[in-house]
């Protein structure tokens, strides 16, 4: 094996080895919680019984396997997708700030799609995804060269205010299309708000295995991530290609963050929170933040979820207003941490 692929030791091994199945456990008790909560409260019993054998002349059985699996699945999708993408990008920029978000990608995933919307007519399901992948690619490129053209380069500071800047600019573009087509704004204001009720199970058949492949490609990717992180001339001194490395990198995250934006809108701070949260708990090593950011994300995603659904009974809170309630106060704390 040469250098280059052998990573950084991690700060907590056996931490490390033992949260895995305590994470796991802890995935499949809010999943089932999940199902379980709603209008219509299910026994967990219930909820294992639908699972396992399913009979479609059960009504409860019917609400687990047609309304409320399709919805926890998306969650779990979708949680681990941002928070691996995330930690990803905070690996490659060195930016602890660093999220789709606030680099703009989860916004040039959405205005792509309300574009292709409005003014092309482009509402096929199976468009969507490939749609936003080219919105967040293109914000991706945009962040990127604006934070050059700055004095100093792509620093993490240039780059953070680049996709706070593109971001604000195709929101504004956004809003101004929403005012122009109303249909636009009916059929697509839910899902801008980052919602998981009511989404088409049926769009993770074309999104799911190319996001699969992302999240695998990621996990296999990020020992040299935990390289790439101590700086390029350092990584290349290892041998490691890092315009190649950086280009794989950036089609995973890509990919993760349009599907994600796909699936459920375009949910904020995710990318951003999960990997902080645990790097407390495993240290600085890549090859295990990235997995326990995908774990950690999905069950977040899917608590999250929970308390969107049960807050204001009957009513529903829509799940990314609850996401940009909890970490809007975490970016603020992260700001004036770094700033000291």
């Amino acid at each position: 094996m040469s250098v280059a692929t052998e990573p950084v030791a991690v700060q907590h091994p056996i931490r490390a080895w033992s949260g895995l199945p305590a994470l796991l456990a802890a995935l499949v008790g809010v999943f089932l919680l999940h199902i379980a909560v709603g209008a219509k409260p299910l026994p967990i019993g219930t909820v294992i019984e639908a699972l396992t054998s399913f009979n479609p002349d059960v009504f409860d059985h019917v609400i687990v396997q047609n309304l409320r699996l399709p919805r926890a699945v998306l969650a779990v999708v979708v949680g681990a997708s941002l928070s691996l993408a995330g930690a990803l990008m905070q690996g490659v920029t060195r930016n602890p700030l660093a999220d789709p978000g606030l680099l703009g990608l989860t916004t040039g995933a959405a205005f792509a799609v309300v574009l292709a919307h409005s003014t092309f007519g482009f509402t096929a399901m199976a468009a969507t995804p490939w749609i936003a992948m080219a919105g967040a690619l293109g914000a991706a490129v945009l962040v990127f060269f604006i934070s050059r053209m700055v004095p100093g380069g792509a620093t993490p500071l240039s780059m953070t205010l680049a996709g706070a800047a593109v971001s604000a600019f195709l929101g504004t573009v956004i809003s101004l299309i929403h005012l122009l087509n109303q249909d636009t704004f009916e059929n697509l204001r839910v899902w801008l708000t980052g919602a998981l009720a009511g989404r088409d199970i049926t769009l993770l058949w074309y999104i799911g295995p190319p996001m699969l492949l992302a999240l695998i490609g990621g996990i296999l990717l990020a020992p040299r991530v935990t390289v790439l992180a101590m700086g390029d001339e350092v990584a290349q001194g290892l041998g490691v290609k890092t315009g190649v490395l950086k280009a794989q990198l950036l089609a995973v995250v890509v990919v993760l963050t349009a599907g994600a934006v796909a699936l459920a809108g375009p949910l904020g701070f995710i990318g951003l929170v999960i990997p902080h949260v645990v790097r407390l708990y495993v240290g600085s090593d890549y090859r295990w933040i990235v997995p326990y950011a995908a774990l950690v994300g999905a069950i977040y995603l899917v608590s999250v979820d929970i308390v969107a659904r049960v807050a204001i009974p009957p009513r529903e809170i829509s799940t990314g207003i609850i996401t940009a309630l909890v970490g809007a106060p975490l970016f603020v704390h992260l700001v004036r941490r770094r700033t000291r």
